[in-house]
């Protein structure tokens, strides 16, 4: 059983940042400083749990461009089993149910592999690829945004 919430306490917040560590650090080799930002404190981050054990993690936060999500890792042994489409799921789910008005905009930035994930919410991909942390990446939105017609 798949269970995503926000994470509301450090220990949990502990955990999202371990699987961070695990998924871009070590096994994508991205700088632990470009990896950990200012906006740690700002995001609403998320902790999946697979059966009561720490898997996947996500956030979003609010941008000068829109609604961003972000940081979307599953470990290696979770993959394939619904992690990703439950952290998706339940962070779009946050997203609207906190927003008291209409969003502009919610996008992210899709490493090339994880784009089949997202486009199974309706995200659609917009520009060129671009590299992001040594990684090729696509902005994806969400259609009906500003940023899908731009």
């Amino acid at each position: 059983m798949i269970n995503v919430f926000p994470v509301s306490n450090p220990a949990d917040l502990e955990s999202a940042f371990s699987i961070r560590r695990h998924v871009f650090v070590e096994e994508q080799h991205v700088s632990a400083r470009e990896e950990y930002d200012e906006f740690e404190d700002s995001s609403t981050h998320f902790l999946a749990r697979a059966d009561g054990v720490p898997c996947g993690t996500a956030r979003w936060r609010r941008t000068s461009n829109g609604i961003k999500l972000e940081r979307f890792a599953v470990l290696a042994d979770f993959r394939g089993q619904g992690v990703g489409r439950a952290l998706v799921k339940t962070v779009l789910d946050d997203v609207f149910s906190q927003q008291p008005e209409p969003i502009e905009r919610i996008y992210l930035h899709a490493q090339v592999t994880a784009m089949p994930l997202y486009a199974g919410f309706g995200f659609i991909s917009v520009g060129p690829m671009f590299e992001e942390a040594g990684i090729q990446h696509y902005k994806m939105v969400l259609p009906g945004s500003a940023y899908a017609r731009e």
